[in-house]
């Protein structure tokens, strides 16, 4: 029987890393109960180990998640302030984490901004809330394709008060994203922060900026010299005057 079980886990792929296999057969030893003690010590571990960030893992809305987002969009269209804050009180604030984020996912999803700005709200006052990049991500880049101005200059100020620090790539994802929106002096505010940042830069977000600063070539220029200080070993690809474009459709 011990010998079953044993086969079974391992066909099954039960692992805590790489030792797996390793680890069950050092506590099938000892009597019929080893393996079990050995299986529970894994389990155990992996329960422990640390965990995927809320923000980023897969949104699955329930029935109490997807009422609140049609009874939002509702209220938002065909009543009074008063009944959308009843409703926020006492209908939203009862959402567990789970459909809380949801709603907020789906929220930014549909680029509802005025209601995705009331749950990013809620869940900042939420008692299990934790400043979180990627939180504070999803928001801006939402922001970035409505062109919302006052809105992003909440978020961010709402953002350094936290003490939230950006990665590179996620400053790249940004300044590009603020650009393809049309509002440049909010993406170069975003790459002055980048510049400023602790982490070391790296190549790639600056060839995703650099991309997107084609319909700026003056903004393009100054960011093109910082990347060859940074890389001079690497080269950067400009694209052709239009003008040269144009003489070449001459017949």
């Amino acid at each position: 029987m011990r010998h079953y079980i044993i086969n079974t886990l391992l066909r099954r792929r039960v692992s805590c890393g790489t030792q797996s296999a390793a680890f069950i057969a050092r506590h099938d030893v000892g009597g019929g109960n080893g393996i079990i003690r050995g299986y529970t010590t894994c389990a155990k571990s992996l329960a422990s180990s640390p965990s995927l960030s809320i923000w980023k893992r897969k949104k699955e809305m329930g029935k109490e998640g997807l009422f609140v987002v049609n009874e939002l969009k509702r209220l938002q269209k065909s009543s009074t302030g008063s009944r959308m804050e009843s409703f926020m009180k006492f209908q939203v604030s009862r959402l567990v984490r789970t459909d809380l984020l949801a709603v907020l996912f789906e929220l930014q999803r549909q680029d509802l901004v005025s209601l995705s700005m009331k749950i990013y709200q809620v869940v900042r006052r939420e008692i299990w809330y934790k400043p979180d990049m990627f939180f504070y991500r999803d928001m801006l880049m939402m922001l970035a394709r409505n062109k919302r101005v006052e809105e992003t200059t909440r978020v961010w100020r709402d953002l350094k008060n936290e003490q939230v620090l950006f990665d590179q790539h996620t400053y790249g994802d940004l300044v590009r994203a603020f650009l393809h929106g049309g509002l440049p002096d909010i993406a170069m505010e975003f790459y002055r922060e980048m510049r400023l940042s602790p982490d070391p830069p790296l190549f790639l977000p600056f060839r995703v900026m650099l991309k997107g600063l084609i319909p700026y070539p003056e903004l393009r220029d100054k960011v093109k010299d910082d990347f060859l200080e940074l890389f001079p070993h690497l080269a950067v690809y400009d694209p052709p005057e239009v003008e040269e474009e144009e003489g070449w459709n001459i017949d």
